[in-house]
């Protein structure tokens, strides 16, 4: 992954050298979104920093732009800090923040204000193989393919198959059953091969 998400519109005030961050950084997850609730100015902002990444890399599998993806973050962030009060304890927090930021990427997906910017590159095999800008490239087509399929479906697989989030969690974030979390993995992942294809008949 290049780079890590801004922080911009997230409202958190700037960490500092000191006890009270190392004391917050000790703390679980549901123990800081408790802290943020009671009025802890920083709780919110050491709980951000500690899955930040993580969202941002399935937002960017899912929206295949690393600027939407970093929107998408800062929304969700945003919109975590703002509904803390709503989380029940009935998933881990990361499965809640998950949730937050996949529906902000489907909102965007939705709302057609992500489209497909990545050019699909020259495809030479002997390249690949010796350049890594060639396997960055191949990267990028294989996000491009991935922005082709139906975004229920791109879900799933990038959460599963990329992120590599156990497929009960994933359906606790999608808040559907785990058969219906392994038939949309399996669609996807059906149309994948045919986009990809060119891929393997590169290799061989």
């Amino acid at each position: 992954m290049s780079g890590v998400p801004p922080s911009e519109g997230v409202e958190r005030p700037p960490r500092h050298a000191g006890a009270r961050v190392g004391f917050l950084d000790t703390l679980a997850d549901t123990e800081l979104l408790a802290a943020h609730r009671a009025g802890d100015p920083e709780a919110f902002g050491t709980l951000a920093g500690r899955h930040e990444r993580a969202l941002w890399a399935i937002a960017l599998h899912t929206l295949g732009d690393p600027h939407d993806a970093a929107d998408a973050v800062q929304e969700a962030l945003v919109a975590a800090y703002r509904r803390a009060a709503t989380f029940r304890g009935e998933s881990s927090v990361r499965t809640w923040l998950g949730r937050i930021v996949v529906n902000a990427c489907i909102d965007r997906v939705r709302h057609e204000r992500v489209r497909a910017t990545v050019p699909w590159p020259e495809r030479d095999v002997a390249a690949r193989r010796s350049d890594p800008a060639a396997e960055v490239a191949t990267r990028l087509v294989v996000r491009e393919a991935l922005a082709l399929i139906p975004v229920e479906q791109r879900v799933a697989v990038v959460l599963v198959d990329v992120e590599g989030y156990p497929v009960t969690e994933v359906a606790a974030i999608l808040g559907v059953p785990s058969g219906t979390v392994k038939s949309r993995c399996a669609r996807g992942r059906a149309r994948l091969a045919v986009l990809l294809g060119h891929l393997r008949e590169e290799e061989r």
